[in-house]
């Protein structure tokens, strides 16, 4: 049986084995997607959704509203998985923080490879590591719900 990569502690707080490789990827993609947050990149739509599709003074109060909380959130989970990338135990806020972190990189690799929910497509590396994104966050989700 394979090794599971997140798993809770009978202290609560969670296991994580992740190979070398795999903690290198985890200690780069964040800093990535900074960088692309201070863009106004299409792929970042997901992360933004907008609220008035038809009324575009009450989405631009919207985005004014709500950007700056929505950016801050962004920014403090992908903190989190850098700052613990390291990490062999995790608190679950921690975890948590990585579960949003992987799913915004998720969205944006997502949205960049125009994958639908039944179809990811190709076999380049970038649909390689966004079905990696997919497992851990699906490994995540279920140590976080005790699975």
């Amino acid at each position: 049986m394979l090794r599971r990569p997140v798993r809770r502690l009978r202290s609560g707080r969670f296991q994580v084995h992740l190979s070398s490789d795999e903690r290198e990827l985890l200690r780069s993609l964040p800093g990535q997607l900074k960088v692309l947050l201070g863009t106004d990149d299409p792929s970042l739509r997901r992360l933004f959704p907008p609220a008035y599709r038809d009324d575009e003074e009450q989405e631009a109060e919207y985005k004014r509203l709500t950007r700056e909380d929505l950016l801050e959130r962004h920014t403090a989970a992908l903190d989190v998985m850098t700052g613990t990338v390291d990490a062999t135990e995790l608190s679950e806020e921690q975890l948590s923080g990585w579960l949003s972190a992987i799913n915004d990189l998720r969205l944006v690799l997502g949205t960049q490879l125009d994958v639908t929910e039944d179809d990811i497509g190709g076999e380049t590396a970038l649909h390689e590591l966004y079905r990696y994104l997919s497992y851990l966050e699906e490994m995540v989700v279920e140590a976080l719900a005790g699975w």
